[in-house]
């Protein structure tokens, strides 16, 4: 009987016990109420102890978490409606406000996240024309949405660490039209370009011609100058050879010598002149 008692006690004990203990495991948060009260939250891994029967245990994750948030159409500033896909990346920072304010259920706390990342959203993409949403998705667009949420979901316990868009596209209905759009505008800044950039070549070619020309001109001119200084020098010669009369009779005998020789063509060797001709007296004298 007595075997039996003490077997009961300890069974009763070690429920008790066991009751009473609380484990905490790390990445997560160990609540315990009393009454519906908060009285102690540990957020370290170990073993801790409660009141049995008055008090209880509740869990929540520490883990960073990702939540994938809803596709929602969104306006830009010229009026364009686009499809953004995004996720957030977020954490109970306070489990007693988390606790309170959304019953410590992470459903309601992604509710709630998804409310405030679409009001980021819609505010942000509404100050920026489709384009510049387009170019910028991938990095500054992100940025500027996590900042614009700031310190929202603070009095909830949740912290927002990013928020990233998974994509950001048009309906399908209009996608095309937009992506021609953009196409025609690139090539009008294209066509720009090679516009300038052959006025430029035009100038360069201008200038290019010009300092030929004006090389050419300066060229001519010297030949000319040394074509006269060789005919003047040419001049000095024969004025010389003249000069001086046993030249000017050799000279006058050549030059003879070479009109009878044009005069003798076609087989011709036979030269009348005239007493009087010129070349009668270069060849006889006077």
């Amino acid at each position: 009987m007595k075997k039996t008692l003490l077997i009961g006690g300890l069974a009763v004990l070690l429920a008790v016990a066991a009751s009473s203990a609380v484990v905490t495991y790390p990445n997560e948060y160990r609540l315990v109420k009393q009454f519906g009260e908060i009285v102690r939250v540990s957020d370290q891994p170990g073993l801790s102890f409660k009141i049995p029967l008055i008090q209880e245990a509740a869990v929540l994750p520490k883990a960073i978490q990702l939540y994938d948030i809803p596709k929602s159409d969104v306006i830009t500033r010229d009026k364009k409606t686009m499809i953004a896909d995004a996720f957030v990346i977020w954490h109970i920072s306070d489990p007693v406000k988390f606790t309170r304010y959304l019953n410590g259920q992470v459903a309601q706390g992604q509710a709630r996240i998804a409310a405030s990342v679409f009001s980021s959203l819609k505010a942000v993409i509404s100050n920026m024309d489709q384009s510049d949403i387009i170019e910028n998705r991938n990095g500054k667009l992100a940025l500027d949405i996590t900042k614009n949420i700031g310190t929202a979901l603070e009095g909830y316990g949740i912290e927002v660490l990013a928020v990233e868009t998974k994509s950001l596209d048009m309906p399908d209905d209009n996608k095309q039209a937009v992506y021609d759009r953009m196409i025609s505008e690139r090539n009008n800044i294209a066509a720009s370009y090679t516009a300038q950039g052959n006025s430029e070549a035009q100038k360069i070619r201008n200038n290019t011609d010009r300092e030929v020309s004006v090389m050419k001109s300066e060229a001519q001119k010297n030949a000319e100058i040394l074509r006269a200084e060789g005919e003047a020098q040419y001049m000095q010669i024969l004025s010389a050879a003249y000069n001086d009369k046993g030249r000017a009779e050799f000279y006058n005998f050549v030059r003879a010598l070479d009109a009878a020789k044009a005069s003798m063509k076609n087989g011709n060797k036979t030269l009348i002149l005239d007493k009087e001709s010129p070349l009668v007296q270069v060849f006889y004298g006077k």
